[in-house]
């Protein structure tokens, strides 16, 4: 390599010594920096690690190649390749044993002295080493020598041949008969041996690669191609091979060798050296003249169908060793990643090339992400609460205990969602309130106002203006009579209804929704709503009720004998208290209590504006109490609050309208709970609010999501309710099976149910549906194709064919399934295009992996990807 820029070689055998060659060989000891002194001699290669120089060669002048022997014994033995075509052996360790002495200074020559461009010892013979040559008229340029051939003795080197090193005159040891000669009248730019076989070399010639097998010589497997240089076998994949020409990386497949499967980004420069790395799979790195820049390309292998050309995947990536232009690199034998570097003037680098983080987030939030060949996976320590409370992990508990489903009992999906949230609690409440009204027959009072009914109190209350009736009541219980004015019409008992305050019908009694209120506990809240009904003594006799039960509050009883202090006069030391002292309670509807007797007539804002009592039992009051006016103000204030808030308790004033999805934007914006949004928007929405483009988003995101999740059952369930309520989103049939012969459908012919109204009698087919057969196209009257397995027309039903034999009914098919209209369908691989019943697919792919058809070797099963998935549903705890 005299005159040339430096190469660098890592031994074979020991992962701590390397060489340098240029104008003469160096060998290096490379080791872990202990300090961060450096010891006389050595040279630092990075902050871990410094070099030290063992040994130094310069007997071999002209080279310009080297190759390593590839075994352990002799260690040091190395052969290179000189400018006359001579291959001398020499070595740089202080081997003492007999056969490195028989070996060091052998001579290998060719018959007429040109320029020797490469070298390659075989990984299985070690004892054979390949030349390759300039091109000559009468010569071969590729040689194959066996080191362990006899000498020939000097008389015998023509003389012709100029010896260009000093000391070949003394030695004698000299070889002139290769083992093998190949490649008449060419060049040999580059070689490597293919691992699969010892006698197969590859071979980058002046204008071809070539493949030669030596059991052969007369023969040679060539692709005419420029990419000749620098061939080079990956490690992992023997069949994948890189070569260069110029700027241009060309990777070959040598069971395809007519073209490149791949060719890979042109550089501007020249290209030096390309080299697969040895300790990772499909890593190729490569350097350009001049440059400080290594690029790797990392290639991505996913499985293919047979057959399909598709190039693999390139990740490119560039990183820089070190400040000054590389003259080459070697990757380390066995250190991941790791590659030592040299600058043109013998300034070297220890460089480990990071590996890609790969993250990968799950839809069932674990954190994961490959570095290398390790797997890494986070978990917090500590804070399960927090993935607890993730969004995302209660829609997935939800999903699974079927929340939304219900459309029976509509206010229990607030159980299924584990009756934690108050707001998912009075939006199922409301919408069972009005799924029940819409629902009742007897709609006497409601008339044509059904529809009204999803549009919210908001709508309901604008629609009574007008026809409002003022009630003068009084207080019972009270000993002071005063009259205190109410509002009553149909539209504000709609409102009532809804609130939750009074069954439908034409009753205001509120004494079913007191009782439901005593059972669950909430003796605050039922004292309340009986007081907002003007009746003390039944707030009295809740609060008495609720302290003496078991998880009562004593302080009750301390409340009810203030009520029943109550007294209408303004100046009396009770209300003075009363007004006082009310703010220091905890309950809110206590608080509500209070303010309601202490207040003017028709001022009740103590009450309406009391923020923690719940948005139904407020608009409730408001529905008795304020005048048309003072309550259409109040609705529209309160339901922009809630709007702007995202509560979902404002449903019950938006209803499904226009508004309610505004509100609903809010509360997805908010928590990112689609699965709600979902839900309640398709409980009886209008068809326009619908096809409002949030609605659809929200919608499709839920189904992706538990797509995702692998809820599939999950995700047919919703998309029959879906269905269900709205059916302008039932798709339209996509897929048919179409007859081969004359295109048209027969895809009803092999259901169970005739098909508008052609019975299978029409084909000539009696006796139950189960039992039919159409093995015909009802178009065209040619026969359908056949089962694989059973050799009957497709169209037989499952349970019928004869080729089941009464075992196999009991081992895969039991009475459900022998019936189950999914066993008759028409099923087939894509790739091979043989297929059949699909009961019969099943059953056979179940124990094999080939398809059935006899002369096919076609892996259907392998080729679908998902086939092997099982629902997620199916493997929970």
């Amino acid at each position: 390599m005299s005159g040339s820029k430096p190469d660098i070689l890592w031994a074979p055998h020991h992962v701590d010594r390397f060489v340098v060659c240029d104008s003469e060989l160096s060998l290096y000891h490379i080791e872990s920096a202990v300090s961060s002194e450096l010891k006389a001699g050595s040279l630092r290669l990075s902050e871990e690690t410094t070099a030290t120089l063992l040994s130094i060669n310069s007997d071999t002048p002209y080279m310009k190649c080297v190759a390593w022997y590839p075994k352990y014994d002799p260690e040091c033995l190395l052969a290179v390749g000189q400018a006359n075509g001579r291959v001398v052996l020499t070595s740089l360790g202080q081997d003492h044993n007999s056969k490195s002495k028989e070996l060091i200074g052998k001579e290998f020559v060719p018959k007429h002295a040109r320029q020797c461009n490469t070298l390659a010892w075989n990984p299985l013979d070690s004892n054979w080493l390949a030349a390759g040559l300039d091109k000559h008229r009468a010569d071969f340029s590729v040689l194959i020598w066996d080191i362990s051939s006899k000498y020939t003795p000097e008389s015998a080197v023509a003389t012709e041949k100029v010896r260009l090193s000093a000391g070949d005159t003394e030695s004698g040891l000299v070889v002139t008969k290769p083992l093998y000669e190949l490649g008449q009248n060419d060049a040999c730019l580059s070689l490597c041996w293919l691992p699969r076989d010892q006698k197969l070399l590859l071979a980058g010639m002046h204008r071809n690669l070539a493949i030669f097998d030596l059991r052969n010589t007369s023969q040679k497997m060539f692709v005419n191609t420029k990419a000749v240089q620098g061939v080079t076998v990956d490690p992992y994949f023997h069949d994948r091979v890189a070569s260069f020409y110029e700027g241009q990386v060309a990777i070959w497949d040598l069971r395809k060798f007519e073209k490149p499967v791949l060719t890979l980004t042109e550089q501007p420069k020249p290209l030096t050296k390309v080299a697969w790395c040895p300790t990772r799979t499909g890593l190729l790195a490569t350097l350009t003249r001049d440059s400080n820049i290594i690029r790797l390309y990392d290639m991505q292998h996913t499985p293919t169908p047979i057959g399909d050309e598709t190039e693999p995947t390139i990740i490119e990536r560039s990183v820089q060793p070190c400040e000054n232009y590389i003259a080459s690199f070697a990757w380390h034998p066995t250190s991941q990643n790791r590659m030592v570097v040299v600058t043109p003037n013998r300034t070297m680098s220890d460089f480990t090339v990071f590996e890609r983080i790969s993250l990968a987030w799950s839809p069932v939030t674990s954190l994961m992400w490959a570095c290398g060949r390790h797997l890494y996976e986070c978990t917090e320590e500590g804070k399960a609460s927090s993935l607890e409370k993730d969004i995302a992990t209660k829609m997935r508990l939800r999903a699974l205990s079927r929340y939304g489903l219900d459309t029976e009992q509509v206010w229990r999906n607030h159980l299924l969602a584990g009756n934690e949230d108050s707001q998912l609690k009075s939006l199922w409440y409301t919408l069972h309130f009005m799924k029940q009204y819409t629902e009742d027959m007897d709609q006497k009072l409601a008339g044509n106002k059904g529809s009204l009914v999803y549009a919210g109190i908001k709508s309901i209350v604008k629609s009574s203006l007008g026809t409002t009736e003022n009630l003068r009541h009084s207080r019972s219980g009270s000993d002071r009579q005063a009259d205190i004015i109410q509002y009553l019409s149909e539209e504000r008992s709609l409102a009532l209804q809804l609130c939750g305050w009074i069954k439908k019908g034409t009753d205001l009694d509120v004494e079913p929704f007191l009782n439901s209120l005593e059972q669950e506990g909430d003796w605050e809240r039922a004292a309340a709503v009986a007081l907002f009904n003007l009746d003390i003594r039944r707030a009295i006799q809740i609060l008495n009720k609720g302290a003496s039960s078991e998880k009562g509050d004593l302080n009750l009883n301390v409340v009810a004998m203030a009520l029943s202090g109550y007294t209408d006069e303004k100046n009396s030391l009770w209300r003075e208290m009363c007004s006082t002292l009310r703010l220091q309670l905890n309950n809110p509807y206590l608080c509500a209590m209070f303010a309601f007797l202490t207040s003017e007539s028709g001022s009740y804002d103590g009450v309406l504006y009391e923020n923690k009592v719940a948005v139904r039992d407020r608009v409730a009051f408001a529905c008795k109490f304020l005048n048309d006016a003072q309550l259409n103000r109040f609705i529209e204030k309160l339901t922009n609050e809630l709007k702007d808030a995202g509560n979902l308790e404002g449903i019950l004033l938006t209803g499904l309208t226009k508004d309610g999805v505004d509100l609903m934007e809010s509360y997805v914006d908010r928590t990112g709970d689609v699965q709600t949004a979902s839900y309640c928007m398709l409980q009886g929405s209008p068809s326009d609010v619908l096809k409002d483009e949030r609605v659809q988003y929200w919608i499709e995101n839920y189904r992706n999501l538990l797509d995702a999740w692998r809820f599939w059952h999950k995700r047919a369930e919703f998309d029959i309710h879906r269905s269900k309520l709205d059916p302008s989103s039932k798709p339209l049939a996509q897929v048919f099976v179409s007859c081969n012969f004359c295109g048209k459908s027969i895809s009803y012919s092999c259901s169970a149910i005739p098909h508008q109204g052609r019975g299978f009698s029409q084909y000539g087919v009696s006796g139950s549906p189960t039992k039919s057969k159409v093995t015909s196209c009802p178009g065209c009257r040619k026969p359908l194709p056949r089962c694989a397995l059973c050799l009957i027309n497709m169209g037989t039903p499952v349970s019928s064919c004869p080729g089941v034999s009464k075992s196999d009914e009991k081992v895969d098919l039991s009475k459900d399934k022998k019936l189950a209209q999914f066993n008759n369908w028409f099923t087939w691989c894509h790739n091979c295009r043989h297929g059949g019943h699909a009961g019969h697919m099943l059953s056979w792919f179940r124990d094999h992996t080939e398809c059935p058809v006899s002369a096919c070797s076609c892996k259907c099963m392998q080729l679908d990807t998902t086939g092997n998935l099982i629902p997620a549903e199916t493997v929970q705890p």
